[in-house]
């Protein structure tokens, strides 16, 4: 499976604005948003495992994560952008354990990911 991330850009504090994910060569069943920004390592943000919606806690209630009935492009709707939101997205998929937390916000748990597409939020 090869994925290719983007709608990224550079938005406003406050504003919204929605990523994309395509897939193919196969269908996204279960997989994750991450997001790194300068100096920091690559942070979880959001998974979508059977349905269940999971997410960074921080993030919760900002971040909604969705997928097309087609299994084939996951989205990123992000809200009320903030200034610390600025990072390259990542979406990942195949990862190897969903059972727990610990495992499905580890970015070692995905086999496929995206290039990334850059977030800036100006204040």
């Amino acid at each position: 499976v090869q994925l290719q991330a983007f709608g990224g850009g550079l938005v406003q504090a406050g504003d919204s604005l929605k990523l994309s994910c395509a897939a193919s060569g196969g269908i996204l069943d279960s997989f994750a948003w991450f997001r790194q920004s300068p100096g920091k390592g690559r942070e979880f943000v959001a998974a979508w495992i059977g349905g269940g919606r999971n997410y960074d806690t921080s993030l919760k209630g900002r971040f909604t994560i969705s997928r097309d009935s087609a299994k084939t492009t996951v989205y990123l709707q992000m809200n009320s952008l903030k200034p610390e939101d600025t990072a390259v997205y990542y979406c990942a998929s195949n990862g190897r354990d969903y059972a727990s937390a610990r495992a499905y916000s580890t970015r070692v748990n995905y086999n496929y990911w995206g290039q990334g597409t850059l977030v800036t939020v100006s204040s």
